[in-house]
C-alpha cells in the first residue's frame, strides 16, 4: 500500500515537473522585439459600441471626428501603415461583375448615399458612391463626410497593387464557398513573396475554400479559434500544439490570455513553431473581433516584454504607447 502510493506521488510530482518545465517562462525568452500592430479597418472613425446590435448602422454613432480617415479606403490603410501598423485589415464582397469591393457592410444604405445588398451591385456602380455619406456625429445634425467619399470604394485588385509590399488580414463579409474559392483564385495569381504576407478570416466556407486551395496563408473562423484554444487548454500543457492551432491567425482576449498554458512566452513559441499569429484583442464580452484592444489600460494588462499581435480599432491611441 505504501510503494503504491509512493509511486503515485512520484508520478505526480514527474508530471508536475514535466508539466512546470514545459510551460514556464522562467526558461523562455522574449525574441526582444515589439508587439506586432494590426489596425483593424485601418485608420477609422470609432463609435460608440454600447448597445451595438448585429444590424446596428454605426456610421450614425461616431465619436467627433479626430482626424479625416474612412475605413477601408486606401488613403486609411497608407495613413494606418504611416502611424507603425504592421498589418491592415480590410473587408470585401464579391460584387455582381465578378470583382471584389472593399467595403465592409453587407447593405449600402448604412454609409452610402446608395441602397440594397452590396453584393448584388457592380463594381463601376459602387465605385460611384459616396461612401462618407451617412456618418454623424450629433444624431444627424451635420454630416461631416458628406460629398467627401466619392470613388473611394477600392477593389481588392487596387489594394493589392497600392500595397505589394504590406501586410493584411482579408476578411470575407459572406458565408459563400463559391466566394471563397474566388477569393483564393485571385490571391492564387500574386507573387509568392506578397501572398506570403497575407492572412484571411470570415464565415467558415470561404476560409475553408481558401485553406483548402492556398494552405499556407494563415487563416482564422470562430469556430476553428474555439476548437485550438479548448484543444489547447486540454493538452497545452504537454507542449503539443493541436492541428487546429496550426497555420492559424488567433485572437486572444486580453481578460482570458492568462488562462493558456505558457502564456505569453511559452504559448507564443509554440505557436510560431506551429507557423501561426497570435493577437489579442480587448476584454471579451460576447461582441466578436470589433472590440479591439483600444486603450490605455489595456494595453498596461500585456505581460513585460510582450511580442505578440495586438488587435486594436485605436492604432492612434496603441501606437504611440507600442513605441514607448
Amino acid at each position: 500500500m505504501r510503494r503504491t502510493a509512493l509511486m503515485g506521488l512520484i508520478i505526480g510530482l514527474a508530471f508536475t515537473a514535466f508539466a512546470y518545465l514545459n510551460n514556464t517562462n522562467w526558461l523562455a525568452t522574449p525574441r526582444g522585439g515589439k508587439p506586432t500592430l494590426l489596425a483593424h479597418r485601418g485608420l477609422h472613425q470609432t463609435y460608440r459600441t454600447e448597445g451595438l446590435g448585429r444590424d446596428t448602422c454605426t456610421a450614425t454613432r461616431i465619436f467627433p471626428p479626430e482626424h479625416a480617415f474612412l475605413e477601408n479606403t486606401l488613403d486609411s490603410m497608407r495613413a494606418a501603415f504611416a502611424s507603425g501598423a504592421d498589418i491592415v485589415e480590410f473587408d470585401v464582397h464579391r460584387t455582381a461583375d465578378g470583382h471584389f469591393a472593399v467595403f465592409h457592410d453587407w447593405t449600402l444604405d448604412c454609409r452610402t448615399n446608395g441602397s440594397g445588398v452590396t453584393r448584388e451591385r457592380a463594381l463601376a456602380e459602387l465605385q460611384a458612391l459616396d461612401i462618407g455619406y451617412g456618418y454623424t456625429a450629433d444624431d444627424g445634425n451635420t454630416y461631416p463626410f458628406r460629398g467627401k467619399g466619392v470613388g473611394l470604394m477600392p477593389s481588392l485588385d487596387e489594394v493589392l497593387a497600392a500595397f505589394p509590399d504590406k501586410r493584411f488580414l482579408i476578411d470575407i463579409k459572406s458565408n459563400d464557398e463559391e466566394e471563397g474559392r474566388a477569393v483564393a483564385e485571385r490571391l492564387g495569381r500574386l507573387p509568392a513573396e506578397q501572398r506570403a504576407l497575407l492572412m484571411v478570416y470570415g464565415g467558415e466556407r470561404p476560409v475553408a475554400a481558401v485553406r483548402a486551395s492556398l494552405p499556407e496563408i494563415g487563416t482564422l473562423t470562430r469556430a476553428n479559434l474555439k476548437t485550438c484554444l479548448l484543444r489547447y487548454l486540454a493538452v497545452g500543457w504537454s507542449g503539443y500544439v493541436p492541428a487546429a492551432c496550426h497555420n492559424a491567425v488567433l485572437v486572444i482576449p486580453v481578460n482570458y490570455a492568462h488562462w493558456l498554458w505558457g502564456w505569453p512566452h511559452r504559448f507564443l513559441a509554440h505557436t510560431r513553431a506551429a507557423n501561426s499569429r497570435v493577437f489579442v484583442m480587448g476584454s471579451w464580452e460576447g461582441e466578436g473581433f470589433s472590440r479591439g484592444l483600444d486603450s490605455a489600460a489595456e494595453f498596461h494588462r500585456l505581460p513585460d516584454g510582450f511580442d505578440g499581435g495586438i488587435w486594436t480599432n485605436r492604432l492612434d491611441r496603441i501606437a504611440p504607447l507600442v513605441t514607448r
